[in-house]
């Protein structure tokens, strides 16, 4: 039996209400926003946070200067079709791309995530 249900991510960001607006949006999921956090809900429950912290130092992609220290995998349907939709949420494409089936992007606050095939 499990121990808990329903883990959710937390992620430091430099602003969250920007952040999890742009997560909401990618993903199609409810934005609750609160002062320095801001919860993206699925209807099915799965749950992403953004915690607003001072000091944010975004990670350097692909070095490890500044770790990625996470990311995210999003499943898309076409890959052009989602890196278009992304950049204009407000997603970078940086030049390092190190694979075929998928593609790295970082989102408004520089944590890398990749859209994949599968």
């Amino acid at each position: 039996m499990a121990i808990a249900r329903f883990p959710s991510l937390v992620i430091d960001c430099p602003d969250a209400a920007a952040l999890g607006a742009f997560y909401g949006a990618m993903l199609d999921w409810k934005v609750e926003t609160r002062e320095d956090w801001v919860e993206i809900r699925a209807d099915y429950g799965q749950c992403i946070c953004f915690q607003q912290v001072e000091d944010y130092v975004a990670p350097k992609w692909p070095s490890q200067e500044v770790p990625q220290q996470m990311h995210l995998d999003v499943v898309v349907a076409d890959l052009d079709e989602a890196e278009a939709a992304v950049i204009a949420l407000g997603a970078t494409k940086p030049d390092h791309q190190p694979g075929t089936t998928f593609r790295v992007f970082l989102d408004p606050a520089g944590h890398p995530f990749c859209i994949c095939l599968s």
